[in-house]
C-alpha cells in the first residue's frame, strides 16, 4: 500500500501529470439528534453564515459549520499532536514564554500567520532577534522561484498559505495547496433560552466587581449601592441570571466536508537550482504531508468541531480527480500516509532538497513577554 501511494503521488506531480488534484468528500450526521451549533458571527443577517450552494446539481441552502482557515488550523493541530507523540517528524519553531502561571508554549504550527507571524518576528534565538538570526535570515531568502527555505523549516506555510505583509519590502504570497470546509445542508434555525440558577439563590450586590478575586464587599438588598451599574453578584459568578435569548443552533439533514489538494498549485512551487528529480520528490513530499495531515485530523469515524457540533461520519471517498470527471478512488490510513511522507521526504533529501526535523527554540523579546504575562495572568476576563 505504502509503495503504491508513493509511486502514485510521484506520478501525480510529474511534468505530464494526468491528475488535477486529490479530493476528499465526507458525509456526516449530527451525533445527537439533528441539531448542531455552527460558529456565530455578529451582524444584521443573523448569527450564522447561511448561503445557497449547488449540491449534486441542485441549489440547496447550507450553513457553514467550519471554514477553510479553521479546517487548516485543525490539520495543523493534528500534525503538532502527532509530532509531540513521535508519530511524525517535522521541523518546528517553538516559542517558550515564562509566565507567573507557568510556561507557555506556542509553535509554528499554531502561529496565525505561519512563517510571517508577529510572534516569530518578535522572538529571539539564542539572544538574537529572530529576523537577524541564522534561521530568520534563511527564511528571508524565500522567493517565488525558490521555496526551499520554507520547505526546509516551515512546510506548513506552503501547504496552508502565507504572506509576509508586516515586514518592509515585497514578499512572495504563497496560496494554500490544501483546503477543506464543512457545511450543513437544509438548515432550519432553532431557538434556545439561557439562564443560570444559583444553588443558594443569593441576592444583593457587590461594592466593586474589580475586587472579584480579592476583598469585595456584599451589598444587601435594598441598599442604595445595590442598583449601581456593574455591581451585580452575577458579575463575579454568583446569583441568578434571568432567562434570555441565546444562539439556538440549526437543524440539518446532513453535513458535508469537501477537501482538496491542488496539484496545479503544487506545480507552481519552484525549488531554485534543484534537479527535476529533486523537485518532483519535494512536491510529492508536500502532497504527502497534506494527505497525512488530513488523515490525522479527519481520518476517524467522527469529528468534534465545537460544543454542540459533534459529527459522525457516514461515508467518505478519497480520489485522484482527472479529466472528464474521471475519478480514481483510493484509501489510506493516517499511519500509512505518515509513512509515505517520511519515505518521500528521505528520497527528496537524498536528491538534494532537505526538510529539517528538529525544533528551533525561541523566547519572546521583553516587550512581547510583558504582553504575554499581562494577557495570561492579569487581564480582566472580558478583555
Amino acid at each position: 500500500m505504502v509503495e503504491h501511494i508513493v509511486k502514485r503521488l510521484l506520478e501525480a506531480v510529474s511534468e505530464d501529470r494526468a491528475d488535477a488534484g486529490i479530493s476528499i468528500e465526507s458525509v456526516y450526521r449530527p451525533a445527537a439528534g439533528d441539531k448542531v451549533m455552527p460558529p456565530s458571527f455578529p451582524g444584521n443577517n443573523g448569527p450564522y453564515l447561511m448561503e445557497t450552494r449547488w449540491v449534486g446539481g441542485e441549489a440547496r441552502k447550507v450553513v457553514v459549520l467550519d471554514q477553510v482557515p479553521s479546517q487548516a488550523n485543525r490539520v495543523e493541530e493534528a500534525l503538532l499532536a502527532a509530532r509531540d507523540a513521535g508519530r511524525i517528524e517535522l521541523p518546528l519553531f517553538e516559542m517558550m514564554a515564562e509566565t507567573s502561571r507557568g510556561p507557555l508554549r506556542l509553535t509554528s504550527l499554531e502561529f496565525p500567520h505561519r512563517y510571517a507571524d508577529a510572534y516569530l518576528r518578535d522572538s529571539m534565538v539564542e539572544g538574537v532577534r529572530f529576523d537577524r538570526s541564522e534561521p530568520g535570515q534563511r527564511l528571508r531568502q524565500v522567493s517565488a522561484l525558490d521555496v526551499r527555505p520554507l520547505y526546509e523549516r516551515d512546510p506548513g506555510s506552503l501547504l496552508f498559505g502565507a504572506w509576509d505583509s508586516h515586514r518592509r519590502g515585497r514578499w512572495p504570497k504563497f496560496a494554500r495547496i490544501y483546503s477543506s470546509s464543512i457545511v450543513g445542508l437544509d438548515p432550519q434555525e432553532g431557538q434556545r433560552k439561557a439562564t443560570r440558577v444559583d444553588p443558594l439563590n443569593l441576592t444583593g450586590a457587590i461594592d466593586d466587581k474589580a475586587k472579584s478575586e480579592a476583598d469585595w464587599e456584599y451589598v444587601a438588598v435594598g441598599d442604595k449601592k445595590e442598583k449601581k451599574q456593574g455591581q451585580r453578584l452575577s458579575e463575579i459568578g454568583h446569583g441568578n441570571i434571568a432567562p434570555g435569548d441565546a444562539h439556538g443552533g440549526v437543524s440539518i439533514t446532513e453535513a458535508r466536508r469537501s477537501g482538496w489538494i491542488s496539484l496545479a498549485a503544487i506545480e507552481r512551487l519552484r525549488f531554485g537550482d534543484a534537479s527535476p528529480e529533486a523537485t518532483q520528490l519535494a512536491r510529492a513530499t508536500l502532497v504527502a504531508l497534506a494527505l497525512a495531515g488530513d488523515r490525522l485530523a479527519f481520518g476517524r469515524p467522527s469529528v468534534w468541531l465545537r460544543s454542540g457540533c459533534d459529527l459522525v461520519r457516514s461515508v467518505e471517498v478519497l480520489a485522484f480527480e482527472q479529466d472528464g470527471d474521471t475519478r480514481e478512488q483510493f484509501s489510506v490510513s493516517a499511519a500509512d500516509a505518515v509513512e509515505v511522507f517520511h519515505e518521500l521526504r528521505d528520497r527528496a533529501a537524498a536528491a538534494g532538497v532537505s526538510m529539517a526535523t528538529d525544533a528551533i527554540r525561541l523566547v519572546p523579546m521583553p516587550s512581547l513577554a510583558k504582553a504575554i504575562e499581562f494577557s495570561t495572568a492579569k487581564a480582566a476576563a472580558e478583555e
